[in-house]
């Protein structure tokens, strides 16, 4: 058959990923990673990605229901919510760097606390402990004990329990033991590779190479076997050449299929939406640069502190930053080649702004 034109692409982009609503569990065993952020403008990235996938989903049913469900905040390619299963993956995690003798100490203190006390909140630890601050990734000052467990919870030796208005909550965790030997840890970087293509498929090939490097953060320790996977990946998975470009996606899967039929909703998608989360892909697809400018000065802005892509159909047409004041909605638009004025364009809108109400509502 011939190769997939970028349009079908496109099309099986969009409709693999903005699959039927389902329930919560279902919906992240089938994203396989939910990226997290914790801005709230209006609603907090890993909501506004689950409410176009869940049925009935409100800002915050994820928070509120996570100790019930059987997930783990963790890192892949970046801080999010995985199955276990996926975590397992990259456990027992071996960082880059390792703790001196000191941290060693305090960790294996603050350990015994949790064990004894059972879910703990960083304040609990800081009265306990008092560990002072130490600097930041930004040059800041950080509460020491909140930092060394967020270290603790990286190596393994905790878990997230659940969030209190948004503060991570700890309780100690043993991993399951993971074959270590070499065919082990070659089958565990093979999955982890398997997971980001299906999460991000199709991906450009740079794309994918990038994601590997990711890996990094959730899996240091398998930075040579994930090499290995990603060569084999690109010798394996089905690919197509596109101007100069190649394209990856999991086996099994048919671009060309007829099923990949993408609705005339409008979506206003999370900065971090699967959808848009490949700049690379999004600007080969759309023919221009989105960016996130959340943490770029305001007079810098071109989209606004945190623009949601705006996908009608197939095309991603703006973009809207919505604040909610008083109890209500405050949208303000942007378009790149103007707003569409048609009739069909403004109901889809309308019911957009409808749904992102009722998401709200809870907030």
């Amino acid at each position: 058959m011939p190769d997939p034109s970028l349009d079908v692409l496109r099309r099986y982009a969009i409709a693999r990923t903005l699959f039927k609503p389902t329930t919560l569990p279902r919906a992240i065993q089938r994203l396989g990673f939910l990226q997290a952020d914790p801005i709230r403008a209006p609603a907090r990235a890993q909501d506004l990605t689950l409410r176009h996938r869940v049925t009935g989903y409100r800002a915050g049913d994820l928070e509120r229901r996570y100790p019930r469900l059987a997930l783990e905040e963790d890192c892949l390619v970046n801080y999010g919510f995985l199955p276990r299963e996926h975590v397992a993956l990259m456990h027992p995690r071996q960082p880059r760097r390792a703790w001196d003798a000191k941290t060693r100490r305090q960790a294996a203190e603050v350990l015994a606390f949790v064990r004894e006390r059972g879910p703990v909140h960083p304040r609990e630890v800081e009265r306990h402990f008092a560990h002072g601050s130490v600097r930041n990734y930004w040059g800041g000052s950080s509460n020491a004990s909140t930092h060394l467990l967020e270290g603790m919870h990286y190596r393994g030796l905790l878990r997230v329990q659940r969030r209190d208005n948004g503060i991570r909550v700890y309780e100690a965790v043993a991993h399951p033991a993971a074959d270590d030997g070499a065919d082990g840890r070659a089958r565990r970087a093979a999955a982890l590779v398997d997971l980001i293509v299906c999460k991000y498929a199709p991906l450009p090939a740079p794309s994918l190479t990038y994601l590997v490097r990711l890996l990094g953060y959730g899996a240091p320790h398998l930075a040579a076997q994930t090499q290995v996977a990603l060569k084999r990946a690109r010798e394996q998975l089905p690919s197509c050449r596109i101007g100069g470009v190649t394209w990856y996606w999991p086996d099994g899967d048919n671009p060309r299929s007829r099923r990949h039929v993408v609705d005339e909703s409008l979506r206003l998608l999370a900065p971090f939406d699967p959808v848009v989360w490949d700049r690379r892909r999004f600007e080969l697809f759309w023919d221009w640069s989105y960016k996130f400018e959340a943490y770029m000065p305001a007079p810098k802005r071109r989209f606004g502190y945190y623009a949601l892509p705006m996908l009608w159909r197939e095309q991603v047409i703006g973009w809207a930053n919505i604040a909610v004041r008083d109890g209500r909605m405050q949208p303000e638009f942007g378009y790149i080649v103007g707003k569409p004025k048609d009739l069909m364009f403004r109901t889809a809108l309308d019911d957009e702004m409808q749904r992102m109400t009722e998401f709200l509502a809870a907030r």
